[in-house]
């Protein structure tokens, strides 16, 4: 399926400007899972699964316009091009204008120089919405770099090899799916037992409830939908709300690094960066991902 002789389909997907391509190109090369992405300078590639099968997919700014991302999929099903469009769009925020979203952000004088330095950041959405709630649980008080390494031990754990690749490929497995989760064992992933409970919890979640992670119903009902599983907390319902179901006023206030950068070198606590945050509605996520990518330079910050 994967073999470099397989056809490809070539798209343009077309946006509103400015994309921050660059910046949101960094955000996913911090989280790539080995195996299962790939990111260089220049592009996105990861493999994903349409009806049983899988597909690879390279996203790449497009050198003919500057409007435009392209897109390279290896497959000529029509279905599956739709599919992997639709996933890419979402992925990297594509259908949305940020123009206004930016204009009434800058209000506040936080955020006013970040957009200024790099305009039209986008919240990164999720190619895979139980991959994404995975990986958040994975990050639950632990640093970006020690989540990453957590998730590939995860897909070297229990996620599916992709036979006949070629050596030279990055790109080997297909993240866990939650049976495949369910079934294994997690005794060697270096976690809390906690966690690995919460692991299995979301996993048992969606066996029961395949809609259980569909984009629907606002951010307040997704938010408390979430937090019925057990172990999810505010901070990673609002987290797999902000990328996983594009809620744009996601917005997860206890975020380590969200408190230290909005507090500009001092601690905030929840509750105030909430309080804050009210000026910036609808628009949270853009706010929290501003924070998170292009902090003042006074400050530094990252996210699960």
């Amino acid at each position: 399926m994967l073999a470099s002789t397989m056809p490809s389909s070539l798209l343009t997907l077309s946006y509103h400007p400015p994309l921050a391509w660059t910046v949101m190109l960094r955000f996913f090369a911090a989280r790539a899972i080995k195996g299962v992405e790939f990111v260089d300078d220049h592009a996105y590639r990861r493999l994903l699964v349409f009806d049983g099968c899988p597909v690879r997919v390279e996203v790449r700014a497009d050198e003919a316009r500057a409007d435009a991302l392209a897109v390279r999929v290896d497959t000529t099903d029509v279905a599956a091009i739709d599919f992997c469009r639709t996933r890419a769009s979402r992925a990297f925020d594509l259908a949305r204008d940020v123009t206004p979203i930016e204009r009434h952000l800058r209000r506040d004088p936080l955020l006013s120089s970040a957009i200024l330095n790099c305009p039209g950041l986008r919240p990164p959405g999720a190619w895979e919405a139980f991959e994404l709630a995975i990986r958040a649980i994975l990050g639950q008080q632990i640093s970006v770099v020690a989540a990453r390494q957590l998730a590939g031990q995860l897909v070297a754990l229990c996620g599916r090899k992709i036979p006949g690749r070629v050596s030279t490929d990055p790109l080997s497995h297909l993240f866990p799916t939650a049976a495949d989760l369910a079934g294994a064992d997690l005794s060697t992933l270096g976690m809390p037992d906690a966690r690995r409970r919460t692991l299995r919890a979301m996993a048992r979640a969606v066996l029961d409830d395949p809609d259980c992670l569909q984009p629907t119903g606002g951010l307040l009902e997704a938010v408390t939908r979430l937090q019925a599983i057990s172990g999810i907390g505010p901070w990673t319902a609002h987290y797999i709300a902000l990328r996983a179901f594009r809620e744009a006023d996601a917005f997860p206030a206890s975020d380590v690094a969200l408190l230290r950068v909005a507090g500009d070198g001092q601690r905030l606590n929840a509750r105030a960066l909430l309080a804050r945050a009210e000026a910036w509605r609808p628009w949270r996520a853009y706010a929290a991902q501003y924070l998170w990518s292009c902090p003042p330079m006074r400050s530094s910050g990252g996210s699960a």
